[in-house]
């Protein structure tokens, strides 16, 4: 049995992007102490989770904050899984961007949100990314020595296409930093985990921000760890909190063994497909 040591930082999130900085290194640097090898930010985790004030936080890539994730995974010695903060393109495009690193510091990934959370719950939850947001375009999985990991971004979730295409390309894990609300959260949050994680048997970790009731925009929390059997191994409630959890490495491939769906699917009668 090949054990995995894994951290998810569910941190409250400031008005002030130099305290939110500060506040994940530090918790980084409290994840490896304890032995985690693999770490996970949440989305936004740099600033308030509100669209119209998106490009007053934004950065570039190679800029302040993608070098202090840099830092922070090359001085601890961790694989890093960047969250999310509004990433500014040479062309003056925004996006919600995912960076993650390996324990040298080096960049292995990007991720840009795919689905921009353009929503309207009647009487609840309004929401529109794309106000400001520009899409991404490119499905992201890694190479780390504990297997392939998926990297999406909170609303790319509710797409099952997408998470079949992170397997299809290896993906044994998928990492999700998110930002489910008070409407979805309770709703979906849980369900959508758990049928991503049976459908393709795959771990999967969810890491959202700690919930701030006097937020305009207030996330569910709920951090957790899901297993390819669809259980719910560990998870946190609306605190802020950092949940650090052991998986089995070998359990994927069991479960696909014993349950072989991926090879059972009919390839003759569909299929999901990457275009471009």
């Amino acid at each position: 049995m090949v054990k995995l040591k894994v951290a998810l930082i569910q941190m409250s999130v400031e008005e002030d992007a130099g305290i939110n900085l500060q506040k994940a290194l530090l918790r980084i640097e409290q994840c490896a102490t304890l032995g985690a090898k693999l770490v996970i930010l949440p989305e936004m985790f740099l600033c308030p989770y509100q669209a119209e004030r998106f490009a007053i936080y934004a950065e570039k890539e190679g800029g302040p904050t993608w070098r202090a994730l840099s830092a922070a995974a090359q001085a601890n010695q961790v694989y890093l899984v960047g969250g999310s903060f509004p990433e500014l393109d040479s062309a003056g495009k925004l996006y919600n961007t995912c960076f993650i690193f390996d324990p040298l510091g080096r960049p292995i990934g990007k991720h840009r949100k795919l689905h921009l959370f353009d929503i309207q719950i009647r009487g609840k939850q309004s929401f529109r990314e794309s106000d400001t947001l520009t899409p991404g375009s490119q499905v992201t999985v890694v190479d780390t020595p504990f297997g392939k990991i998926g990297v999406c971004v909170c609303y790319d979730l509710r797409f099952p296409e997408l998470a079949r295409l992170m397997v299809q390309q290896g993906a044994v894990m998928l990492a999700v930093p998110g930002a489910f609300n008070m409407t979805t959260g309770p709703a979906h949050w849980e369900l959508l985990f758990r049928a991503r994680a049976v459908d393709n048997q795959v771990t999967i970790f969810g890491c959202a921000p700690a919930r701030n009731t006097h937020s305009s925009y207030v996330s569910y929390a709920n951090s957790l760890v899901v297993s390819p059997w669809g259980e719910i191994t560990a998870r946190l409630g609306a605190e802020d909190d950092v949940l650090i959890t052991e998986i089995d490495l070998d359990y994927v491939e069991q479960v696909r063994q014993e349950l072989p769906l991926l090879s059972q699917r009919r390839l003759d009668l569909y299929e999901v497909v990457q275009k471009g």
